[in-house]
């Protein structure tokens, strides 16, 4: 027997392992799109890194990168502005990989980590962190998880009676996301002048000041995370098809739903408390990547990928195109994100999806 058989039909090419004994589909039009996407948010990487008050080569940056160059461009790329486009590239993609998770496995489009209030609740925590003094010492990336993790608990306990389908999940989720933001303003309005400017500027979403100790705790949360997402998603499949159809495929609903939750919430807080909420890209990346890869529901490596790139873009637009005014990348993605959420409301509501 050979060790690895493969065949290609519809698109798609079956493998197979003799030893191990591991088979498998890959989709080739999701991993040509992948494989682009992946360039170009390379690309846009490096002309992050070299964007700045001293404007850089490209043909410096990517060998500084790799740790080639002279001793003044190695400091300016690897110690001065390579933590900001690596906290940009992680926080897009966990927000892109969270978003697809959600939708997938819920079979809502509107169902994302800043819809249904799991953000928020990060959000108030990390602010009752800096305003109250709680959980001193603890910082704002374990802050940031409790917060989601007891908001997206709060949801989904919630939204049990009747299943995590549909819009009874955005519904309920939309409700703790405005108790959270009204409990946030309150806090920030009471907070002291310099603890409000600590707050304000965390709130609105922003890459700038990122140093290695916003990308560490990141990274190694994501090094974690990300693979038990791609095990994980073997049942978002199914999942999608609904709970009676998943139960009789063998999927374990219950503990598939919650596992998946855990990861996905991990993914957002984690993203949220490295760089505050910026706001949409788990919303637009997973539909970006299902269109384009032509799948029935969000596909997970594609959708990170391409939540990368928005929060790259848009850090690019913000810095760039937008430098007089200063905007931080939440206020650009929120103005990108806004048209399609109004574009997905009117389709849902003409289709009929959601629930």
């Amino acid at each position: 027997m050979a060790f690895l058989e493969t065949s290609t039909a519809a698109g798609r090419t079956t493998f197979r392992f003799a030893r191990p004994a591991v088979s498998g589909v890959l989709p080739l039009r999701s991993l040509a799109v992948g494989t682009l996407l992946a360039a170009v948010t390379f690309a846009a990487f490096c002309v992050s890194v070299a964007d700045g008050r001293i404007q850089l080569p490209l043909t410096e940056v990517v060998p500084a990168l790799f740790g080639h160059g002279d001793p003044g461009t190695l400091l300016v790329v690897r110690e001065l502005r390579l933590p900001r486009a690596l906290t940009g590239l992680l926080v897009g993609a966990a927000f892109g990989l969270s978003g697809a998770v959600f939708q997938a496995m819920t079979g809502n489009p509107l169902a994302s980590p800043d819809m249904i209030g799991v953000i928020a609740g990060a959000q108030t925590a990390v602010v009752a962190g800096i305003v109250l003094g709680l959980g001193a010492g603890l910082g704002t990336q374990t802050l940031g998880v409790v917060g989601a993790l007891v908001a997206a608990l709060v949801v989904y306990l919630l939204a049990w009676g009747r299943g995590t389908t549909g819009y009874r999940l955005v519904l309920v989720g939309v409700g703790v996301a405005w108790m959270c933001t009204s409990a946030t303003d309150y806090l920030v309005a009471r907070a002291m002048p310099y603890e409000a400017r600590a707050a304000v500027g965390w709130l609105v979403g922003s890459l700038n000041e990122r140093g290695w100790h916003h990308v560490r705790p990141l990274a190694l949360a994501m090094a974690v995370l990300v693979p038990a997402v791609l095990l994980l998603g073997r049942w978002l499949g199914t999942l999608h098809l609904g709970d009676p159809v998943a139960t009789a495929l063998g999927t374990p609903v219950g503990y598939a739903r919650i596992a998946l939750l855990v990861t996905a919430v991990g993914l957002a807080a984690f993203g949220t408390s490295a760089a505050g909420p910026i706001l949409f890209v788990a919303l637009m990346a997973p539909q970006i990547a299902q269109r384009l890869a032509g799948r029935a529901t969000p596909p997970l490596l594609v959708s990170a990928v391409t939540g990368a790139l928005i929060v790259l873009v848009g850090d690019l637009i913000s810095r760039i195109v937008l430098a007089d005014a200063r905007l931080p990348i939440g206020v650009v993605t929120g103005v990108l994100g806004a048209p399609v959420l109004l574009w997905l409301l009117v389709r849902a509501n003409r289709t009929g999806s959601g629930g």
